[in-house]
């Protein structure tokens, strides 16, 4: 059986690795340069190996591709594999063949992340026998070598499930569906949306789907009389047939003959959608029987990824919260809504096509400062200065930082949501988060 990787960073590699340890022939080929680490791994397994080039006769010459998720279908190696009819996989589909562990999959335009990071802490903190794996930046395949975990937390992006076929989640999860990656869909909602469903693709009667039942995209796609698992919908709202509502911190459960309430008032989590990421992954943690009182506890000590809605700091009773990931304008209405007090909200960047509107109402009650941090804030001002009091601009964060400690009074929130890409003044969301950290540390914190 010939293997052929197209792509060689984390998903190929583990892919690769895989293959090799179940006695395949694999070849790894990769139209960039491999990262060194990456290179490391083939070459002290003896994986052959390309960079820069894909040589089309060899790869044709395999039984099955297997592709890294960034590469779209009309790209002309994955055409000229359809001609042939040579089948074209994801790691994830490939990975699942090795390994009788339960599958928890989590996919959603916005939230994943967080939500698998919770549900993983979840069930570990329950003491699960629980791997991590996934869209997170971890290879499932690579961990299936070893195979020495009862549950894998998959968090899968719309270009990984589009190469699943065979594969199944015992518990699926579906956040919401808002316009994203549109390019690789032809640009239609109906594809995407349906990519989306896919996380519940293969579902039997033992298995679970949990889905928003609030979000109009996914009520519209999913057809739920064709469905064969078990439909668990989650609910703000008060939607028909709602079986997990959050209501005054706590969270109400409906699965079955499981009845529970968790108390969630010690949360780390701020915000509307992080009720939703709540929801979803509480409600896991109760199909695999974890005790409420540990999910309560276990509420209380999570830590999110870095950059979404990370307490930095608190100086003179005044909160430094590092938002960098929100990079689009729905990211930041949650964050300006999930939040109580005072906000001096530091935002700004390359503007991708944003409609500031809905923030309006938001930023009249709750803004008393916008402090645009950009190259060019000409928008984001027009924006905004009939509704904030003060606005000021700088290109400097360490300056932003500044201004907002001096116009700071205690039991106001400094908040980085910055609604926009970073690319003007830093490499990436990660770098402009990193570098507000340490501006707070050594200005206000002065670590």
């Amino acid at each position: 059986m010939k293997i052929a990787i197209l792509g060689a960073g984390e998903s190929g590699v583990g892919a690769a690795l895989l293959a090799q340890a179940k006695g395949l022939d694999v070849f790894v080929s990769d139209m960039g340069q491999i990262k060194d680490q990456y290179k490391a791994k083939l070459a002290t397994a003896a994986i052959p190996f390309e960079e820069g080039t894909h040589t089309l006769d060899r790869i044709l010459d395999a039984n099955e591709i297997i592709k890294s998720p960034g590469i779209p279908d009309k790209a002309a190696i994955i055409q000229e594999a359809a001609k042939r009819q040579i089948p074209v996989i994801s790691e994830i589909e490939f990975a699942g063949r090795y390994t009788d562990a339960k599958f928890i999959c989590i996919t959603g335009t916005n939230g994943k992340t967080t939500t698998t990071l919770l549900t993983y802490h979840l069930l570990k903190s329950a003491g699960l026998n629980v791997g991590l794996a996934g869209n997170i930046g971890e290879s499932l395949a690579e961990k299936v070598i070893e195979n020495k975990h009862d549950y894998y937390v998959l968090e899968l992006s719309s270009f990984q499930l589009d190469n699943m076929y065979q594969f199944k989640a015992d518990i699926a999860v579906l956040l919401n569906i808002t316009p994203d990656h549109l390019d690789r869909y032809g640009y239609s909602m109906e594809k995407y949306a349906a990519s989306k469903l896919r996380v519940a693709q293969n579902m039997t009667s033992s298995d679970y789907f949990i889905y928003n039942a609030d979000d109009q995209n996914i009520k519209k796609a999913f057809d739920t009389v064709a469905f064969g698992g078990t439909a668990i919908p989650f609910s703000l709202e008060d939607a028909e047939g709602t079986k997990v509502t959050f209501k005054n911190s706590t969270i109400a459960l409906s699965l079955g003959t499981t009845e529970a309430t968790i108390d969630a008032s010690k949360s780390s989590l701020i915000g509307k959608h992080n009720q939703y990421n709540t929801m979803a992954a509480v409600a896991v943690a109760k199909l695999l029987n974890v005790s409420d009182e540990s999910i309560a506890l276990s509420l209380e000590t999570f830590q999110n990824a870095d950059h979404r809605l990370q307490l930095v700091g608190v100086a003179k009773d005044v909160s430094y919260i590092n938002d960098s990931k929100a990079t689009n304008v729905e990211a930041v209405w949650y964050a300006l809504e999930g939040i109580k007090q005072p906000i001096i909200w530091v935002a700004g960047g390359v503007d991708k096509g944003n409609d500031y509107s809905t923030l309006e109402p938001l930023a009249r009650e709750k803004v008393k400062v916008l402090i645009c941090l950009g190259k060019d804030n000409k928008k984001l001002e027009r924006s905004f200065n009939k509704v904030v009091p003060i606005i000021a601009e700088t290109d400097s964060i360490e300056y932003a930082v500044r201004m907002a400690k001096l116009l700071a009074v205690p039991g106001d929130v400094v908040l980085l949501s910055p609604a926009c890409a970073s690319f003007d003044l830093f490499d990436n969301y990660e770098h402009r988060g990193q570098r507000f950290k340490e501006a707070v540390e050594k200005i206000v914190l002065k670590k």
